[in-house]
């Protein structure tokens, strides 16, 4: 055997070593994680399509709508006044918003907005939709601690009931009206903020330690 066959032959057992050896890019994120986030990602997209339904067969006060640019100064007062917090804000992943803050917040958004919308479909007589909307939030919850358990994270969220706060300062229709409005103009808000993070979740890759 000549030696540049030698030479190819040490190469190719090299090769073989180093296949067989090699790790699992630590990087790649579980398979679960992605399925979660993509079924989470659906069921918003589902509340989505389902907002401007519920919005029409809940609101009746003239002058409310779903158009950002109808919000009036009075709108913001009463936003104070019925004390409805906003949501918390949520972006992809990154390096300073870690993975485990993007599903806390994710967490804590989705049991704010079912809090509030229990409230006020108790405060809305005949159907509306929005114990459907809350039902589709609480499945939402499930996807998204589905994320927090197969990507091992903590995403601690500090229990809060805003539903009782805002509940104690419902004093009329009109009240209701409001609050109603603002709270699915704000939940429309918030879901399109989780599609955009949970599409970077369902792709995201954590940088393997030391790297820069």
């Amino acid at each position: 055997m000549n030696p540049l066959s030698i030479v190819a032959l040490l190469h190719c057992f090299l090769f073989a070593g180093l296949v067989q050896s090699a790790p699992v890019s630590s990087s790649d994120p579980p398979p679960a994680l992605r399925e979660a986030a993509e079924r989470a990602k659906t069921l918003v997209e589902k509340i989505l399509r389902d907002i401007p339904t519920v919005y029409t067969a809940t609101i009746t006060t003239q002058g409310l709508t779903l158009d950002p640019s109808s919000q009036t100064t009075n709108l913001q007062m009463m936003v104070t006044s019925l004390g409805i917090p906003a949501a918390p804000v949520i972006k992809p992943p990154s390096e300073r918003f870690t993975l485990d803050i993007c599903v806390s917040r994710m967490l804590a958004g989705s049991r704010l907005y079912q809090g509030l919308l229990g409230v006020l479909s108790d405060k809305l007589s005949g159907p509306s939709g929005l114990s459907d909307l809350r039902a589709d939030l609480r499945d939402l919850l499930t996807h998204i601690n589905k994320m927090k358990e197969v990507a091992q994270l903590r995403a601690d969220v500090v229990e809060q009931n805003h539903g009782l706060d805002l509940a104690s300062r419902l004093h009329g229709n009109y009240d209701v009206q409001v609050a109603a409005h603002l709270t699915l103009t704000q939940l429309r808000s918030f879901c399109h903020d989780l599609i955009r993070s949970l599409r970077a979740v369902a792709a995201y890759r954590p940088r393997a330690a030391g790297a820069h």
